[in-house]
């Protein structure tokens, strides 16, 4: 399909170009989007062509992954990106240091949830490797409901297992788990995800 641009009072999504390509380069130096993602280090401007042209084009043609840029209404700079894909349902989304703590994620993750769920999909799964607590904030905070800590769908950068922290959200609204979130994924003044789902994808 073609791309669609989607946008809140806080935030506007539409699809990453080549002109993103210094933006998503910056982004990726950062330790805990390294941290938290399997992006390539060191990340060169290279890398981030590569992902414009090998995958977000490519996904949205396939109807495989639905990918946007992150920015501020007015603006042009990517603040960062977040992605959806049909085959497992999974949400992945980063946020450059200098545009947390402004919302951004939350209408982010927001706007592509109501997509989803407007296209027909029963639930939508995030997934965040365990220590992440920005990104499980986010999800908390968007209504999903912790469903347990087993493997990550993607493994660690050198190809080792992780460890990751599961959710889920219902298009009908209903619980997918009574399960209480771990303690540890909470710590006071997490608001904005560094890094979260299909990591793999949303730098390489």
């Amino acid at each position: 399909m073609l791309p669609v641009t989607l946008r809140s009072d806080r935030v506007l999504l539409e699809v990453p170009t080549r002109a993103d390509t210094v933006a998503i380069t910056e982004g990726c130096q950062d330790p805990e989007v390294i941290r938290w993602t399997t992006i390539p280090t060191p990340y060169r401007p290279q890398d981030a062509n590569a992902f414009v042209d090998a995958l977000v084009g490519p996904g949205w043609a396939s109807d495989r992954e639905y990918t946007w840029a992150i920015r501020q209404p007015g603006s042009t700079w990517l603040d960062g990106v977040i992605s959806w894909r049909a085959e497992r349902r999974d949400l992945g989304f980063w946020l450059a240091p200098s545009a947390r703590g402004k919302g951004l994620v939350h209408d982010a993750v927001a706007l592509v949830v109501g997509w989803a769920f407007d296209r027909g999909a029963p639930d939508v799964y995030w997934e965040c490797y365990v220590g992440n607590t920005a990104s499980a904030a986010v999800a908390r905070r968007a209504g999903f409901s912790y469903t347990g800590t087993g493997d990550a769908n993607i493994p660690n950068r050198d190809g080792s297992p992780a460890s990751a922290w599961k959710g889920l959200l219902r298009a009908d609204g209903r619980p997918a788990s009574d399960l209480p979130w771990p303690a540890e994924s909470f710590r006071p003044g997490a608001g904005d995800a560094t890094g979260a789902g299909p990591a793999g994808s949303l730098g390489s």
